[in-house]
């Protein structure tokens, strides 16, 4: 990797793409003269590398103002990224990024494998939860589908003391609104999504084909009994929420609010389907360096 650079997400190649596609969705300012004693507004593009920055290395507004050279305040961000949230940029990226990657490549549903993700949320909040993993410290966990490649086709978030089943249903209602679960065939899940609420959530979008390894039998506590199961399927899902926690605020989120983290969590997905997109044009290179 090129001095200078924490990770793929922030150089210069990605950026320009992410920017082209995020540029066009934000909301329109009104063209007004210079006022006296005012200063100009702060470019959006300058506030957006920010918003990545603190995104990808998990720092405070405070240290993605120093990291930008103090050309824009830490208040002018949170505003920009508030105004950004409340119109839905982040979403819309988002989409359009599955969305192209469905277009050119094509996303593959016949396997979708879904899972949850537990991770620190130190100030708390609205969204977040008492950690079963983390000695009951404040936490927020996500749940994401995806395909075959690992592209994320649905997600949602939640407090880390919610169960994984909890967030099924509104991870099953994101590939609907989608308009992918049609295409998906099976779902690919863990120990701990039995229940009638999961097949009740999967029979509602029309997928009735579930695997899932079997229930343990009451007062059992050692490993499961072997069973024949199909290899090679749930790893992908595991790789994708690696990807995801390489992000430094999805890894040790310290916002507040619901909305933020989803729309941190929403753009760390747009950047792994850039990435990904980038990949595959770039899939004869000599060079060509894979996700990370």
């Amino acid at each position: 990797m090129e001095a200078g650079f924490i990770m793929r997400a922030l150089e210069p190649e990605v950026v320009d793409v992410i920017w082209a596609a995020v540029e066009p969705l934000l909301p329109a300012r009104p063209v007004r003269g210079p006022r006296r004693g005012h200063r100009p507004r702060i470019p959006d593009r300058l506030c957006f590398w920010g918003i990545l920055v603190r995104l990808a290395t998990g720092c405070s507004w405070q240290s993605a103002e120093a990291l930008l050279g103090w050309q824009v305040s830490d208040t002018t961000l949170r505003a920009r990224r508030d105004e950004w949230v409340a119109a839905g940029v982040f979403e819309r990226i988002a989409a359009e990024a599955v969305a192209a990657y469905d277009r050119i490549v094509g996303l593959d549903l016949d396997d979708v494998c879904v899972d949850g993700s537990t991770h620190k949320a130190p100030c708390g909040g609205e969204g977040t939860g008492k950690s079963p993993v983390d000695r009951r410290k404040s936490g927020w966990k996500w749940s994401i589908a995806v395909d075959g490649a690992g592209i994320p086709v649905g997600w949602a978030a939640a407090g880390a003391n919610r169960n994984d089943i909890m967030l099924f249903c509104p991870t099953i209602a994101e590939i609907e609104r989608q308009g992918l679960h049609h295409d998906t065939e099976t779902l690919h899940l863990d120990r701990g999504y039995w229940g009638a609420r999961v097949d009740r959530s999967a029979a509602a979008v029309g997928i009735t084909d579930l695997v899932r390894p079997p229930k343990r039998k009451p007062g059992h506590h050692g490993p499961a009994e072997p069973v024949p199961a199909p290899l090679g399927l749930r790893w992908r899902v595991e790789r994708t929420n690696s990807w995801l926690s390489n992000y430094g605020q999805l890894r040790r989120n310290t916002d507040r609010k619901p909305e933020h983290r989803l729309a941190q969590l929403a753009l760390a997905v747009a950047l792994i389907v850039t990435l990904k997109l980038i990949d595959h044009r770039n899939r004869w290179q000599p060079h060509n360096r894979p996700i990370r």
